[in-house]
């Protein structure tokens, strides 16, 4: 399952066959950002993930940041690190009585491990300046206990900081209908790609 690409983040699924209202991001103009170290204001910051099946539908909702900050140094994001409390997995699109299935199903040991793995973390080692108020970075995304590099787009705007990420979750060990690991799975297959739309306000 190799495709997709825009972020953020970590999913299970069956119904709803769009996701345009999930993210409250909005659409943002670069603005440049002063040398600085910024820390993430946790209750103004949003992360929304999707996943999403080979029979078109897909399922979205939230995890709450523990903690995050990153410097800018040069001009260039040079380092940083964000914890994700994969706890606080939501789901937005079921009905209500229908969530805590699907909330209890992805904290379980077929997709995040919740109870072994109680976080996550995005490190960041560096970027690059695409333009004005925009950054290519370099990192590494911890989950389950595996690290993997990856890289996305991160703009700076007047309504927070904003980043796309689409991570495999086959390389996390995150198994359920994947079809690195398991053949014949028809439309019951879900895509190894998860998607995280990511805005946040800093300090």
């Amino acid at each position: 399952m190799k495709r997709i690409f825009t972020l953020l983040i970590f999913a299970s699924l069956t119904s709803c066959n769009s996701n345009a209202s999930k993210s409250n991001t909005p659409d943002a103009s670069p603005v440049s950002a002063s040398d600085a170290v910024y820390t993430i204001q946790q209750d103004q910051s949003q992360l929304v993930w999707t996943g999403r099946e080979l029979s078109t539908s897909s399922h979205f909702g939230t995890i709450d940041f523990q903690s995050g900050q990153f410097e800018i140094n040069d001009g260039l994001i040079s380092r940083g690190e964000f914890i994700v409390d994969m706890t606080t997995i939501n789901n937005q699109d079921l009905p209500e009585d229908a969530r805590p299935r699907l909330e209890g199903h992805l904290k379980s040991d077929d997709f995040f491990s919740v109870e072994s793995h109680p976080t996550a973390t995005l490190s960041i080692s560096g970027s690059e300046l695409v333009s004005d108020g925009v950054w290519q970075v370099m990192g590494e995304l911890t989950i389950k206990g595996y690290t993997h590099p990856v890289q996305f787009e991160m703009l700076n705007s007047e309504d927070g900081w904003n980043a796309n990420l689409v991570f495999d979750r086959s390389k996390y060990d995150v198994r359920f209908r994947s079809g690195t690991f398991f053949q014949n799975l028809g439309d019951k297959l879900i895509f190894d790609e998860i998607e995280l739309a990511i805005n946040f306000k800093t300090s």
